[in-house]
């Protein structure tokens, strides 16, 4: 893993010394979380709050309106920030939603009214096409944004995000898997006709910071709990990003951060670990979140949410099982970090010209513990 170049053009030349800086790098852009009181959104805060290229204007939480930052997420004790009503919203330059689903789609004329740029964190603009929403949601109440929402994961948009007034950041489930199996597609491995069978196992923090039942402490602790054997809606996603068909399925698992997907491949031909590590690493050898952990010695011998709790690096590796001309493949991110309010910041970084590692290139914590 290494840092990635600024992206765009080439850096301009000043007599003999290279100029370090774009112009949106020299300069403070305004932010707005709405939805700050979730875990997702208080991660957006604690992220937002060191970045170097963000001031952070304004939280809205109508649970929480009025009440300081700090008493909702402990870890944000010391901000001056308070939470305002929703509908409060001050003119800034970037609006970040982590707000449920139905509700970024319902308010994106406001959010455009109160923002130049919106990165949303619901699903709610994911996907491409009002046909995929019919059948994966319960369909769409603002198609005509549909076309110009740009897939937040710089991995595979890196080119499209520049300038983008609306990046939708993807689901969880669906990051580990697409950035596990995407090189075996970008590297041509695989062309789509194969099969795959993807299993997710993911935290608790995954299901938000509303009470459920199947959430509980006493429920979730020590489980292996399939949830979505079938049907889950991150699917099209994966098909959606990677253009091919995926069986996938999810587990509720005794963690609190971290989604591990475990992807098994059947390609059509014989497959070496060459040719494996010419995909993988011609697909991320120049990304800055992305770290090959395949084999090796130690504990943690391959991708381990542990081992990327509180950053925003996955980490992806394989194995091949020549007996049974299968692959497997790994990967591992923390669910509300890579999986979620970090791809959501990398992904404006890119979008507004910033280092893509602003506010993102600290290391991450071990041991961790489980709920």
């Amino acid at each position: 893993m290494g840092v990635a170049s600024e992206d765009g053009a080439p850096t301009a030349e000043t007599g003999t010394e290279a100029e370090t800086e774009t112009d949106t790098e020299a300069e403070t852009l305004t932010a707005t979380v709405v939805g700050g009181s979730g875990f997702a959104g208080g991660e957006l805060l604690r992220l937002l709050a060191g970045h170097p290229g963000f001031d952070l204007a304004c939280a809205t939480s109508r649970e929480y309106a009025g009440k300081s930052v700090g008493s909702v997420h402990p870890n944000l004790r010391g901000t001056d920030l308070r939470f305002s009503e929703p509908a409060d919203l001050e003119s800034v330059d970037v609006l970040f939603a982590a707000t449920p689903h139905g509700v970024s789609m319902a308010q994106i004329d406001a959010f455009y009214e109160a923002a130049d740029t919106v990165v949303d964190l619901s699903a709610d603009f994911r996907l491409d096409t009002v046909e995929q929403y019919e059948t994966w949601y319960d369909g769409h109440d603002a198609p005509e944004y549909l076309e110009e929402a740009v897939y937040a994961l710089p991995e595979l948009h890196r080119e499209e995000l520049p300038g983008a007034d609306l990046i939708a950041a993807g689901g969880c489930n669906a990051t580990a898997t697409i950035l596990g199996l995407y090189p075996l597609f970008d590297g041509g491995v695989l062309d789509g006709g194969e099969r795959i069978v993807a299993d997710v196992k993911v935290g608790s923090s995954e299901g938000g910071a509303s009470p459920s039942k199947a959430a509980s402490h006493p429920e979730r602790s020590g489980v292996v709990r399939p949830y979505a054997p079938t049907g889950h809606r991150h699917e099209a996603e994966i098909e959606q990003e990677l253009g091919a068909s995926v069986s996938f399925t999810a587990h509720a698992v005794d963690m609190v951060r971290g989604a591990a997907a475990t992807c098994h491949v059947f390609p059509d031909g014989p497959v070496s670990k060459s040719d494996l590590w010419s995909a993988f690493r011609g697909a991320y050898d120049d990304e800055p979140f992305v770290r090959l952990q395949s084999g090796g010695s130690g504990v943690y011998r391959y991708p381990e949410p542990k081992a990327v709790a509180g950053t925003n690096v996955a980490e992806v590796g394989f194995e091949l099982d020549p007996g049974n001309e299968r692959l497997v493949v790994f990967s591992a991110i923390d669910n509300l970090v890579k999986g979620t309010a970090g791809q959501a910041v990398h992904a404006a970084n890119v979008a507004l010209g910033f280092e893509e590692t602003a506010g993102l290139d600290f290391q991450g914590l071990h041991p961790v513990g489980s709920p």
